[in-house]
Parts: structure tokens; sequence; C-alpha cells
């Protein structure tokens, strides 16, 4: 009997012990259990309060008219001004427009830009009317909150007085030209400020060789080795006729040539007396595309004018695509200055295929080849006939 009380008290001990350990554990694990979620919900409301930190931090730049923008650190929301959605596209952040001009949102083919994403712009609010006399939409402005808004205007005052109306802070972005110095810093000010740096880098990198390639292959050309050019039916203000032409036109001073506009030292467009064509003659004119019904217009009043012109009589007529719309399409600027080497100078440009060429440069500059719309819109790189309707 003894033994088995002995038994006894040692089972019940045993027991005890086991139940203590057991409950023990359970207990501790719990606890650490209960530390380690004290410990997730603690980084989680530190982790939530620095994003917070950062979507409300902010910090100053200087944009391209000279004034300091205190702007958010993190930008999500942008609303372009002027022509500028043409700059977030090349720095790779047309994704963060909300609002853009009504001319843009029905984007023809004038404004590749546009026109590649005008299935996302159509659902973006027209924030402006667009255009040469562009009127703000101040209640869509208002409404749309963004966290900038950008402008090309270099009004200064109006500029602030909006800034102040608004509460929002308003970035000028400006450029002209298609290899100017202010392209460049266009594309470094908005890829800081939009954070695609990285992508703004390489696109300005790649302009570079282009602009270099143009250089290298033209510069030395001898002047009497290089035949006399006129760029005629460009656009500004409107569509013109052969009398609308442009001094130190970019896509020619790009590549040296020699257009004799350049001889009234005038710089930009202008409309030209006829009968000054005629004194110059030209060995070769260029003409836009999308102009030629009203050069047909005239032709067909004056067809003696026209066949009085060398390039008329040697056939030496070509497309030279309108740039300006709404601001320089730079990517067109460009392949036409490729495009005039290659009718100008063809031993200078012998080894490129220029088709390729300009699927390079429209896919690095607006993601996507734009060759095949330009072609199906009547705007086709190639030789003119006069005409022909």
């Amino acid at each position: 009997m003894k033994t088995d009380k002995n038994c006894l008290w040692l089972r019940f001990f045993i027991a005890v012990t086991i139940m203590s350990l057991g409950l023990t554990l359970l207990f501790g694990c719990t606890q650490r259990e209960s530390v380690n979620l004290s410990t997730a919900f603690e980084t989680n409301d530190e982790e939530k309060a620095e994003t917070e930190k950062n979507e409300r931090e902010m910090r100053t730049i200087i944009d391209m008219a000279g004034r300091e923008v205190e702007i958010p650190i993190k930008i999500s929301k942008v609303a372009t001004l002027g022509s500028v959605a043409r700059m977030m596209v090349y720095a790779g952040c047309a994704d963060r427009i909300t609002g853009l001009s009504d001319l843009e949102i029905g984007a023809n083919q004038g404004m590749p830009y546009a026109y590649v994403n005008k299935e996302f712009f159509s659902k973006l609010t027209p924030v402006a009317s667009g255009g040469a006399a562009s009127e703000n939409y101040e209640e869509a402005l208002l409404m749309l909150q963004p966290d900038v808004i950008l402008t090309n205007s270099m009004d200064a005052n109006a500029v602030n007085t909006m800034q102040e109306k608004f509460k929002i802070p308003v970035i000028v972005l400006d450029y002209d030209g298609i290899f100017d110095e202010s392209v460049y810093n266009a594309l470094i000010l908005i890829g800081d400020i939009m954070d695609t740096r990285e992508r703004c880098d390489s696109l300005i990198a790649a302009m570079k060789l282009w602009q270099v390639d143009l250089e290298q292959r033209t510069k030395d050309i001898p002047e009497d080795k290089k035949p006399s050019v006129y760029a005629g039916a460009v656009s500004f203000k409107g569509g013109h006729g052969i009398e609308g032409t442009y001094g130190q036109f970019p896509p020619f001073n790009a590549i040296h040539a020699n257009n004799v506009v350049d001889e009234t030292d005038v710089s930009g467009a202008l409309i030209l007396e006829k009968e000054k064509l005629l004194i110059w003659n030209p060995d070769i004119i260029f003409l836009t595309p999308n102009n030629m019904g009203l050069v047909n217009e005239d032709y067909a009043k004056n067809p003696n004018y026209y066949q009085r012109l060398h390039a008329v009589q040697n056939n030496r007529i070509y497309a030279m695509i309108n740039y300006n719309y709404y601001g320089t399409n730079i990517e067109l600027a460009i392949a036409d200055a490729y495009y005039a080497g290659r009718v100008i100078y063809p031993e200078a440009f012998s080894d490129i295929d220029f088709n390729a060429k300009a699927d390079e440069i429209f896919i690095e500059m607006l993601g996507k080849s734009y060759l095949d719309i330009l072609n199906t819109t009547g705007n086709a790189f190639g030789e003119i006939e006069l005409g022909v309707k």
C-alpha cells in the first residue's frame, strides 16, 4: 500500500510539473507574440507617419523664369498650360498629367506627343482652351488641385498672380529650337521635378548624338558644293502657300544648308515676296504637305510662275513635315533635318536608312514609331509633284 501511495504521489507530481511547463510555454509564447505584434503595429505607424511626412515635405527649385518655387518632393498630379504636356511626354511621365488643354485632348497628327497619347488624354480634364490666345479654366484647376501647375508663360507677374490665387505651385518651363541648350535645360528641370532624371539624361544623350552626327556629316562641305535650298508653305499662325518661309530654319541650320532666305537676316517666320523667290531661284525646294492645298490653288492660277523655278523644272520639290504646331515638335524637326540632309547631300548621308532613323527618333522621344501615322494622314516624306491633289 505504501508503495502504491508513493507511486500515486509521484504520478501527481509529474502531472503537475508537466501542466506547469505547458502553461509557462503557452503564456511565454503568447507574451512573445504579443510583443511582436505590438512592435509590428509601432513599425507600421512609423512608416505611415514617414510616408505622410514625405508627402507633405517641400523643397525649393528654380524654374526657367528664374523664380524660386516651393514644390512637394513627391508629385503625382500635374496640370499643364501652354504646350508643356509635350515635355512631360518626352520626360516619360505623361501618366501624371491630370489636366491639359482642349487642343491637346482633341489632338490631330500635327502634335505627335498628344496624338500618341490621345486615348489617355481624352479622359483627362480640360484646364485651358489651348492655342495662341488660350484661356485658362480656373474652376477646373481649382477642382483638380494638382500638386503643381506647369506653364510655358514667361510673364512672371501673371505666373505669380496665378500661384497666389490658386495656392498651387506654378513652374515655368520654357524652351526654343531643337538642339538649343534651353531644350536640354528644360528636360533636366522636369526630370528633377518629376524624379525621371535618368530617363531625361538618356534622352538628352540621344539628342546630342543626333546633333553631333548631323554636324559632323555636313560641317566640312564647301559652300560651292552646297545646292541652294528653300523651305516654303511653312505653317506659323496658320497655313501658308509657297511664300510662307523661315529664316535661320532650324532643320537647315542643323545640317549647314545654304538657305536662300538667310540673305534677309531675318531669324524666324516671314512672308516672302514671291518675285524674290524667282530671283533666288533655289536648286531645291521643300514644301509642307498639309499646306499643299494652298500651293496647288495658287499653282492653278499662275502655273507660269512655278514653271520658271529651277526646282520645279528639275523635279527637285520635296516634303518638309511641319513641326511647329502648338510649339515645337522636336522629334519632327530632327527627322526633317535628317531627311533634308539625305536630299541635299546624298553622299554624306548615303549610309542612312531614313525610315529606320526616323523610327529611332520617334521611338526615343515619343515611345513609338510615327511614320505610319504621317503616311496615312497625307504627311509623308518624299517627292512632291505640283498641281496634284
